[in-house]
């Protein structure tokens, strides 16, 4: 049988909605699986949150970051042989069958790399999660720009609302809410980029997917619910953080002339129909 692992960062998190991810991932049925808590608390407070034989419990209290403590999870899950990782949000819940379904379409389709299903709000209304690679106005200019009309324009394009969310399309940039990956590609690619401690490692982690010839695949046959708490709207520390990020970021891949994300976007465009690609 397969292994599927899974891995929650935690920190200071409130318990019942930590419960209700924890729970999801361990109502999966179909592999042997195993769930590690990666917890970047100050404190072990989170200890005692599960005490399932399958859930392997890491206090981490320096907290290099989101992606680092990922990391630290898939390092022992490939340790362990497993086959597919979740890289799994504390906010996030789904229902029984979810991962099955996942898991199916996974093992008929090789070269997907990274999986998200669709995404809902608690009250069922959809998250558009699903994006273009990032420009500088994307992922900075976006958030500042006081003209809500232009805003929207480019949301419909760049988070690729014109398709309707209602069918399996491979798209350059998914939400690192719920990740699943093929261990086999990340084993080639590597982890997440430690060089960015939050907001914009699973755009990198995408994009090196995609850069090593493999999909990153949107799924709506299967659906979670997720929080969605936004906390760089809510705090200034954590806006900072994501500015931090998004300037390491396109250090990395290139600011305004981005050859390759141009090639990208425009292809991924095409391919769904836009039109003006």
């Amino acid at each position: 049988m397969k292994l599927i692992s899974a891995s929650i960062v935690l920190y200071k998190n409130n318990r019942d909605v930590l419960d209700a991810a924890i729970q999801s991932f361990l109502e999966f049925s179909g592999e042997q699986s195993k769930l590690y808590l990666i917890d970047n608390s100050p404190t072990d407070a989170l200890k005692t949150v599960s005490t399932d034989q399958r859930t392997v419990y890491y206090h981490n209290p320096s907290n290099p970051g989101f992606g680092a403590a990922h990391n630290i999870a898939i390092k022992m899950a490939m340790e362990e042989g497993a086959s597919y990782h979740l890289v799994l949000n504390p906010d996030v819940y789904f229902e029984p069958g979810t991962l099955e379904k996942i898991v199916m379409f996974m093992d008929s389709n090789p070269r997907i790399g990274n999986l998200m299903p669709n995404v809902v709000y608690p009250d069922a209304s959809q998250q558009y999660l699903c994006k273009l690679l990032p420009t500088p106005y994307d992922w900075i200019g976006r958030r500042f720009n006081p003209f809500k009309q232009m805003v929207e324009r480019r949301n419909d394009k760049f988070e690729l609302r014109f398709t309707g969310y209602n069918r399996i399309m491979d798209v350059p940039y998914l939400s690192g809410c719920f990740m699943f990956l093929r261990l086999s590609v990340i084993e080639n690619i590597g982890g997440f980029d430690e060089g960015i401690f939050m907001y914009g490692e699973e755009a990198d982690l995408c994009r090196r997917i995609i850069s090593a010839g493999y999909q990153t695949t949107f799924f709506p046959e299967a659906t979670i619910v997720h929080h969605f708490e936004k906390g760089s709207h809510k705090s200034k520390r954590l806006l900072w953080i994501g500015i931090k990020s998004a300037v390491y970021y396109f250090n990395k891949w290139g600011w305004l002339f981005d050859k390759e994300r141009k090639e990208i976007n425009r292809k991924t465009l095409k391919d769904l129909g836009y039109r003006n690609a």
